[in-house]
């Protein structure tokens, strides 16, 4: 074998041993093994946000089972926040200038609490939860596989369609995806 080839190989064989890096664990500090989950206040104009968005952050702490779902007061961690704000914005338009497809998002804030020690170790003051969905104008459905949020979020019902109530609920399933990310893997 060359002197080349026999450190090619040398270099892969240690690659390979080494890894990459990736790891399945958290990088959550181990002290920490329960997680009280307020309901999240609701400063935006609509209705009926607060308790999907809870209830979306319960399910993913508990489905996932790095930290148990506890009362506040037997809780290592207090996970709190607030919805800010829900805005439509038009996306596509027909030829009368009707909007036919509207991008959804949902804005909120988050932190995450030490309960033991009052220390913030994390806090994202904008947060956002997005999709898209067509409107009557458009003459189609935003029926579409949604990921687990059509299965386990229960729909949004504060709004004039199901349409609306579907994004809503999908869009509320991604930020609750994106805090519950941010408090398991603080890196």
């Amino acid at each position: 074998m060359t002197h080349r080839r026999m450190l090619a190989v040398l270099l892969a064989t240690s690659a390979l041993l080494t890894g990459c890096g990736y790891t399945t664990r958290s990088s959550l500090d181990t002290k920490y093994h329960t997680v009280f989950v307020s309901a999240f206040y609701d400063k935006s104009k609509e209705y009926d946000l607060q308790a999907p968005l809870t209830n979306a952050l319960t399910r993913k702490f508990i489905v996932d089972g790095r930290l148990k779902v506890v009362p506040q007061d037997d809780a290592d961690l207090t996970l709190e926040g607030v919805i800010l704000d829900y805005k439509l914005k038009g996306l596509t338009f027909d030829q009368k200038d009707d909007v036919t497809q509207f991008l959804m998002v949902i804005t909120a804030g988050a932190r995450l609490t030490d309960q033991k020690t009052g220390k913030v170790l994390w806090e994202e003051p904008l947060m956002s939860g997005e999709t898209s969905m067509y409107t009557r104008a458009a003459g189609q459905s935003s029926d579409r596989l949604r990921g687990n949020a059509e299965t386990f979020l229960p729909a949004v019902r504060s709004f004039q369609t199901a349409e609306e109530n579907r994004a809503a609920s999908e869009a509320l399933e991604q930020l609750a995806s994106d805090i519950f990310y941010r408090t398991i893997e603080p890196w």
